[in-house]
C-alpha cells in the first residue's frame, strides 16, 4: 500500500493582509486566512457557492513571501499539512485550533491581473 501522508493543497483568496511576527530567535512567522469557494448545484439544480475558511501559518522564507506579496484579496495556491493545537483562553476555557502549516506558496494574482 502506498504511504499515506498529511498533505493539503488549497487555492483561494487571502481574507486579510498577512500578519507577520519577527521572533527574538530570528525566525519569522506569517498568519493569514484564505477563502476557498466550492460550486455545486442544490436539489433544484440551482448553482450555489459554499465558502470555507482556512487558517494558514508559514515560517521563515515562506513567511517572507507572504510578507512581501500576500495581501487581502490576492489569489494564492498553497501546499502544506494540517496541524492541531490547544490553548487556554483568558477565561480558562480550553480552545482547539486547526491550521495549515504552509511549505509552498504560488502567487496566482498580481496587480496587473486584478
Amino acid at each position: 500500500m502506498m504511504s499515506i501522508k498529511n498533505k493539503v493543497q488549497l487555492i483561494g483568496h487571502a481574507g486579510q493582509d498577512s500578519e507577520i511576527v519577527d521572533l527574538e530567535s530570528g525566525k519569522k512567522v506569517a498568519r493569514v486566512s484564505i477563502a476557498v469557494n466550492e460550486d455545486y448545484k442544490n436539489a433544484n439544480g440551482e448553482k450555489q457557492t459554499r465558502t470555507e475558511w482556512f487558517n494558514l501559518v508559514a515560517w521563515n522564507s515562506v513567511a517572507t513571501i507572504f510578507e512581501n506579496y500576500v495581501q487581502k484579496g490576492k489569489k494564492i495556491a498553497i501546499e502544506g499539512k494540517l496541524t492541531s493545537r490547544s490553548y487556554e483562553d483568558k477565561g480558562g476555557t480550553k480552545r482547539y485550533v486547526t491550521e495549515v502549516l504552509v511549505n509552498e506558496v504560488l502567487l496566482l494574482s498580481n496587480k496587473e491581473s486584478e
